[in-house]
């Protein structure tokens, strides 16, 4: 369904919640966000940093570097990050437990990863569903899926989708969906009893912006962070798509990539700039009156 164009929350409503042009270590265009059990923002750099903000927004810290450049993150049950590398075409996995960041996956052995750009965790099926945006001028396959204990996998969806980029999966698990940046739009997967990909599906279409990231709230509404120009649309589970934020100077939002929830609060982070923006959208999904 095409999007209704006029913002729900006006951008002034959004606050910097962490600034790093001059925090050392400094925050350079941050694309990936996750957060973890204790709610401290982990966010990516254009180096192959892996970073964590406090909770509270009151310092930065740097956890490791693959000396690459971080796109996508996310963290499994037992608080593993995974990390998507443009430079590696890999996958890293940082593990609290001890702080090594390791390579985790490149691909099937026959066939590697083109440009790995979002994880997404599946803890019922104990495995990891990354986005291969494959190229920024043709379409190709697709998603891989690897075991979250020993990082073999394959390509799971090998039909072509045009620049496969953020992903979120259903709270049913039923559903994965896929942002198709340079179509504009946003499919969705469905997730056989055997765990086989079926066709994809248009959910929403007609995007008048590039879709990045996709985040659900608690209510099964999906937030789609738009690269280009800088907004953030939500969509109803029916497919109902409004205008939630847009910020025409691309000043607080700026070039969004990916957000996480954390209670109602949505973080964003802004590839164009150095910081992470908050967004209070209210109890339900809603925008606070």
């Amino acid at each position: 369904m095409r999007p209704v164009t006029a913002p729900v929350i006006p951008f002034e409503q959004s606050r910097v919640f962490f600034d790093g042009v001059f925090s050392e270590p400094r925050l350079n265009h941050p694309e990936g966000l996750a957060i973890d059990a204790d709610g401290n923002v982990w966010c990516g750099g254009e180096a192959g940093e892996i970073f964590r903000i406090a909770a509270d927004g009151a310092s930065i810290e740097l956890m490791g570097t693959t000396d690459g450049f971080t796109l996508g993150l996310a963290f499994d049950t037992d608080g593993r990050l995974y990390s998507c590398d443009l430079k590696h075409a890999a996958v890293f996995r940082y593990d609290p437990a001890d702080g090594s960041l390791t390579e985790f996956a490149t691909g099937d052995g026959a066939q590697r990863l083109r440009v790995p750009n979002v994880p997404v965790v599946d803890p019922q099926r104990g495995c990891l569903y990354v986005s291969d945006s494959y190229d920024f001028h043709a379409s190709g396959p697709g998603v891989w899926r690897f075991d979250l204990e020993t990082g073999a996998g394959s390509l799971w969806y090998d039909r072509p989708l045009r620049f496969a980029n953020g992903m979120a999966l259903s709270a049913d698990r039923q559903w994965l969906y896929v942002a198709e940046t340079f179509a504009r739009r946003v499919v969705r997967i469905p997730i056989g009893p055997a765990g086989a990909a079926g066709d994809a599906e248009p959910f929403v279409d007609g995007l008048e912006a590039l879709p990045d990231g996709l985040v659900f709230d608690a209510d099964g509404r999906l937030y789609i962070c738009c690269y280009e120009p800088s907004r953030v649309y939500r969509a109803d589970p029916d497919g109902t798509v409004a205008l939630l934020i847009d910020d025409p100077e691309a000043h607080m939002l700026c070039h969004p990539t990916n957000g996480a929830f954390r209670g109602t609060t949505l973080f964003t982070s802004n590839l164009g700039r150095w910081h992470i923006t908050a967004t209070e959208v209210g109890a339900a999904g809603l925008p606070l009156p």
